[in-house]
């Protein structure tokens, strides 16, 4: 098949997929190709390098990279001080409290642009590739990576700790409210 044979049935697909709205499907195709190269090359530096994987991942392990990961995908798409990682794909939309900001999309550009828009905005699409990085990391250098997760997970606990103190802190005051 010819490259215009290939975007003309492409576009017919896009069409077909989503009649009434623009959905980057060529730029998702490229992320999912950026993702498998650089899984591939975190799996053959894990085989060059002659690391073990273990069988099995202890548990201590999975729960300390899930609460890493949470927080920091959530540091990356959301944070404000990340924002200018976010900016060429993202426009600023208005701030959603505890340092985190709301950003849409630019619709403009190519859909790879869009489509890492997207990845970058959203902590639940970031969390796949952070928690592959972070896992790669657990396989060729375990402490480095226990050290940065601890901190990450240290970070979380004190952000929830922070949150349930703020809400505390306004109950109190509710409550001396009332008293009156």
């Amino acid at each position: 098949m010819t490259p215009y044979g290939l975007r003309k049935k492409a576009a017919r697909l896009r069409q077909a997929y989503a009649p009434h709205e623009h959905r980057p499907l060529g730029g998702y195709l490229a992320a999912m190709g950026t993702y498998a190269g650089v899984t591939a090359a975190i799996a053959g530096l894990v085989r060059a390098t002659g690391r073990p994987v273990p069988e099995r991942p202890a548990p201590a392990d999975v729960l300390l990279l899930g609460v890493a990961t949470h927080k920091l995908s959530r540091l990356l798409s959301k944070d404000a001080i990340t924002s200018p990682l976010r900016a060429p794909f993202t426009r600023y939309d208005r701030p959603i409290g505890s340092g985190e900001v709301m950003e849409q999309v630019r619709d403009s550009g190519s859909a790879t642009r869009h489509a890492i828009g997207e990845l970058l905005s959203c902590p639940f699409c970031l969390a796949v590739w952070v928690a592959t990085g972070l896992t790669g990391g657990l396989v060729l250098a375990p402490r480095l990576t226990r050290l940065v997760a601890t901190a990450l997970t240290a970070v979380a606990a004190s952000d929830f700790l922070q949150m349930g103190y703020a809400v505390a802190q306004q109950a109190a005051e509710a409550g001396g409210q009332h008293e009156e």
